[in-house]
């Protein structure tokens, strides 16, 4: 025994490296301590599993950095401008001025509704290190 835990908390400290924080049922982006030389510096495939178990791809770009959260892909890009674009499975967009998502988006989830295909957070370079 004892493994499990340590994975958890690896996967939890790297959640928090890069800067996924929920606060009053909100989640609020400040990857304050990621570094400009994990983005990538080509473009590529990323492949997940979504909440339905089946397996996506997402095309990203330079710049960008992916990883999943409740089973969602988040985007970062670097970009003149902070805020984020939450792509849902009918292809509507919701946009969010700052890096905090509502509470209603925040459910959806936490409670992996499947009504979230991606999100897109855009972050200026002198966010990260």
């Amino acid at each position: 025994p004892g493994m499990t835990g340590q994975v958890k908390e690896d996967i939890l400290s790297r959640i928090g490296e890069l800067g996924v924080f929920v606060k009053n049922g909100e989640i609020t982006f400040n990857p304050a301590m990621l570094r400009k030389d994990e983005f990538l510096a080509n473009d590529t495939v990323f492949n997940y599993v979504d909440v339905n178990h089946n397996n996506q791809e997402l095309q990203l770009g330079k710049n960008d950095l992916a990883f999943t959260y409740c089973q969602v892909p988040i985007i970062y890009e670097l970009s003149n401008d902070i805020g984020i674009t939450v792509t849902l499975e009918n292809n509507d967009t919701q946009t969010f001025g700052g890096l905090s998502m509502d509470k209603a988006t925040s459910s959806k989830l936490f409670m992996r509704t499947g009504e979230v295909n991606h999100i897109k957070v855009s972050l200026t370079k002198d966010i990260c290190n």
